[in-house]
């Protein structure tokens, strides 16, 4: 019963509107001509259960551009199947047509031209107005937020997520689960939790080191169309070795299966009807662990950024996978009757700035929590000739501007920069503003270090990292993306295990290969290291913008990917 329609017919009427090529000349207008809200937010209302799901906000509570990935590779059992298709295999295995809304919304094909005619796309001000169609429909809906949302933005870094919480506080969410957060120090978090949030903060896998018992609740029952709900959290469990765990001390995590299933059968015998896993393992974690753990009718997974226009069955499960950046917004309705789904109806809602209108009280809440810092984020710094973009395995634009920042600013060899998901894209010809740069980098410990790094030291990093992301196991991808380098080229082999994937590793300005016991200088950001000096990465991007003016990032080749 999964519902194909999602937008199908606004993609249709735009493509009888402009016909089948000239992408790059629609206009804004057409694309608003062609689209409406009520296309949009179209659905046959089905059965007693409403859910409504966004996920890795990343604090972007105005409109932006976001290109999807071009790359994204699975290996072992993942490998070619979704979320891991991009480009022409997902709009053949999806149904997309090419050069529709849709296919703006879901892929990164033709995106500057598309862009351009359909405009920006999120904001929480119309994903509200999304909510509230949603409930004006089916009035007792369950809002639910994935994790990811307290981080990524100039007002959240200076807030410290307070911008965040109003809006969600106002937007009626009703329950929560983390990984970002926790950056902000846990003091902040138990701050927030403790006297300023509205709703549950779920965490069922993180543990009091001290104590052994858990931190946060692990659930929370709901009552809604005449169905009991249990809602588990579960947060992203590798925290202490994706980001600093100095910045939150007496925690653990980690994915805890068992613990997991134990919870399962709990709230099970506590009289829940449908068990929903708020989850933010990632989709090949996830995929996982609710194939090992019977019960779970529902993850709404999230931190792997992955948008699909259909849930994914995995045994009885329903995986269910909303974007990032406030880019869409899910709807689920299930019929659950005697304690089992009998039927659903699904729709990945495409959230197009320019088409939904704005809902006033969000949009007033998040003018007035922006509005103290307007002047400094909206300076422009300088301009860009080139699509700027983060998301891929291997390297987005966005951070080989970081790259070639670092090499020059800091007068490096070699440059890392981590393999992060968020951050907006900017199209060619945009200004570079200050909120620009920071949507790229703002986070709780920005420092730029300059390191010595042996050729072998710099092998061991790209193959750790390379294993957390190509482990056929999906309990071993512990982090985000591949690290992007600067100055430095190198080959891997996704295929080939730990420790052997990386080879033919190059220094750029020289055209010499690594030497394993020559030292380099070495300059990054985002180290989990407590203490690392250097200026923030924003100041080191921020100068390095000024001097160029306009930048114009080349084509990167440096890395020659095998196995994929």
């Amino acid at each position: 019963m999964i519902s194909r329609r999602d937008f199908l017919q606004a993609g249709m009427a735009a493509s009888a509107i402009v016909g089948a090529s000239g992408f790059g000349n629609w206009s804004r207008l057409a694309a608003q001509q062609a689209l409406t809200q009520d296309q949009l937010l179209q659905f046959d209302t089905f059965g007693n259960v409403s859910l409504i799901h966004i996920t890795d906000t990343h604090a972007q509570m105005k409109p932006t551009w976001f290109r999807e990935p071009e790359i994204n590779i699975g290996v072992g059992a993942n490998r070619g199947v979704p979320p891991h298709i991009t480009g022409v295999d997902f709009l053949k295995k999806y149904n997309v047509e090419a050069g529709s809304a849709r296919a703006y919304a879901l892929t990164y094909q033709d995106f500057v031209s598309l862009a351009k005619g359909y405009g920006k796309m999120g904001g929480l001000d119309r994903c509200a107005t999304v909510v509230n169609a949603i409930r004006s429909d089916r009035p007792e809906a369950l809002l639910l937020d994935g994790g990811d949302t307290w981080q990524g933005s100039y007002t959240a870094l200076k807030t410290e997520g307070r911008d965040m919480i109003k809006v969600m506080n106002a937007m009626g969410f009703e329950a929560m689960t983390s990984h970002w957060e926790f950056t902000l120090g846990l003091d902040r978090v138990t701050e927030i939790v403790e006297n300023e949030m509205n709703f549950p903060f779920l965490g069922a896998n993180i543990f009091d080191t001290e104590w052994d018992e858990r931190a946060y609740p692990a659930y929370e029952m709901f009552e809604r169309g005449g169905v009991r709900i249990a809602v588990i959290g579960q947060a992203f469990p590798y925290l202490p070795i994706a980001n600093p765990s100095w910045l939150f001390p007496g925690l653990s995590f980690g994915v805890r299966e068992d613990n997991m299933a134990s919870l399962v059968e709990e709230v099970r015998a506590a009289g829940a009807d449908l068990v929903v896993c708020l989850s933010h393992n990632g989709f090949d974690v996830d995929r996982k662990m609710v194939a090992n753990v019977p019960g779970i009718d529902v993850v709404l997974t999230g931190h792997t950024h992955d948008a699909l226009p259909e849930p994914l069955l995995v045994g009885k499960t329903l995986v269910i996978a909303s974007g990032s950046n406030g880019k869409f917004v899910t709807r689920l309705d299930l019929d659950v009757q005697g304690g089992e789904v009998r039927g659903f109806k699904h729709k990945l809602i495409p959230v197009f700035s320019d088409v939904i209108a704005p809902a006033p009280d969000i949009a007033a809440i998040i003018d007035a929590e922006r509005a103290p810092f307007e002047a400094e984020m909206a300076e422009v710094i300088g301009h860009t000739d080139s699509l700027l973009y983060r998301r891929g395995n291997f390297n987005g634009t966005w951070d080989d501007l970081i790259c070639d920042a670092l090499l020059s600013e800091r007068d490096a060899d070699i440059a890392l920069s981590p393999g992060f998901r968020w951050g907006p894209s900017l199209l060619p010809g945009d200004a570079i503003t200050r909120e620009d740069i920071f949507n790229a980098t703002s986070m709780s410990y920005p420092n730029a270090y300059r390191n010595e790094m042996t050729g072998e030291f710099l092998k061991v990093v790209l193959e750790d990292v390379a294993d957390n992301l190509f482990n056929p196991d999906p309990y071993y991808q512990q982090g985000g993306d591949m690290v992007r380098v600067g100055g430095m080229g190198y080959r891997i082999d996704v295929t080939r295990p730990q420790g052997s994937r990386i080879s033919d590793m190059t220094l750029l300005k020289t055209g010499e290969a690594i030497d394993p016991a020559t030292t380099y200088i070495v300059a990054g950001w985002a180290s989990v290291n407590e203490g690392t000096e250097g200026p923030p990465i924003w100041d080191v991007v921020e100068s390095h913008i000024r001097k160029a003016g306009t930048v114009t990032i080349e084509p990167n080749t440096s890395v020659q990917v095998t196995g994929a």
